[in-house]
């Protein structure tokens, strides 16, 4: 819940995961390509939420500028980046085949 109430970046993941849910619904994807969704938005929430600890611990342990705070944070931080360009990657591998239908 502290991570739902303080972090701005678990805000938008939820919101983009209700969205394609959404959409998933509408498009009506298999069963597998459901469960791929909910791991990738578990992944994330899940990502978002070990970032968020980390951080917390590496400001509990010092208010000072220190070089090795500076990489767990940024480290943690570029674990959710890359695992959002991943999940980015997935949608549109899972998605463009059901867009691609659309269009036509």
């Amino acid at each position: 819940m502290y991570v739902l109430k303080k972090e701005r970046n678990i805000k938008i993941h939820i919101i983009i995961a209700i969205f394609m849910i959404l959409l998933s619904l509408y498009l009506n994807i298999s069963k597998i390509e459901w469960v791929v969704l909910f791991l990738i938005i578990g992944g994330m929430v899940v990502i978002e939420i070990i970032n968020t600890a980390i951080e917390n611990v590496v400001d509990l342990v010092t208010e000072d500028f220190h070089p090795l705070a500076k990489i767990a944070k940024d480290v943690a931080a570029s674990a959710a980046l890359v695992f959002a360009v991943v999940a980015v990657v997935v949608g549109i591998i899972l998605y463009l085949p059901y867009i691609v239908q659309l269009v036509k």
